[in-house]
């Protein structure tokens, strides 16, 4: 990729389905096995991201998309992080750097308090990527069960000053 290839960042557009579900499906199915929590957000990313109050972010470069970002709203103030992706060809040239600042605007931008994101620790790439933005690790004992069997990270970050 060159400089006059840079991707933009724009949010989800009806027509968006196939890309969001390819790129997921991508990295997914390298590192790991498609599980019904994926298969619902992916095969309706309109009902269960977007009409619950979420928005889905893209990386698109000379039209195609190559990398995407939900942003999931969980409960008054809180957000998950979730379905990051960027096509293998164009990691390491900073569109998840971007993608993820986008969706922390986003998420500051409507009010959020605290993000949430759940990952796996064999994606040191990406863990190094929310460490550098701000996320912190979640210690064992603050831990939820997740829906996902992949995950075994779990990390916060907080956006406004806490009270109380």
């Amino acid at each position: 990729m060159t400089p006059e290839t840079e991707p933009i960042i724009r949010e989800f557009r009806p027509g968006d389905e196939e890309a969001f579900r390819t790129l997921n499906e991508e990295w997914i199915v390298r590192y790991f096995v498609l599980e019904p929590k994926d298969e619902a957000s992916l095969n309706d990313p309109h009902g269960t991201i977007l009409q619950r109050g979420g928005r889905i972010f893209l990386a698109v470069r000379d039209g195609q998309a190559v990398g995407c970002c939900a942003l999931l709203a969980m409960s008054p103030g809180e957000y998950e992080v979730a379905k990051m992706a960027v096509t293998e060809s164009c990691q390491g040239f900073g569109i998840g750097r971007r993608l993820l600042k986008a969706t922390i605007a986003a998420a500051r931008a409507a009010g959020a308090r605290r993000l949430f994101l759940e990952t796996n620790s064999k994606l040191t790439p990406a863990i190094r990527l929310y460490e550098s933005v701000g996320f912190r690790h979640l210690p064992a004992e603050r831990r939820v069960p997740s829906p996902y069997a992949r995950s075994n990270v779990s990390m916060e970050m907080y956006l406004v000053g806490v009270t109380g």
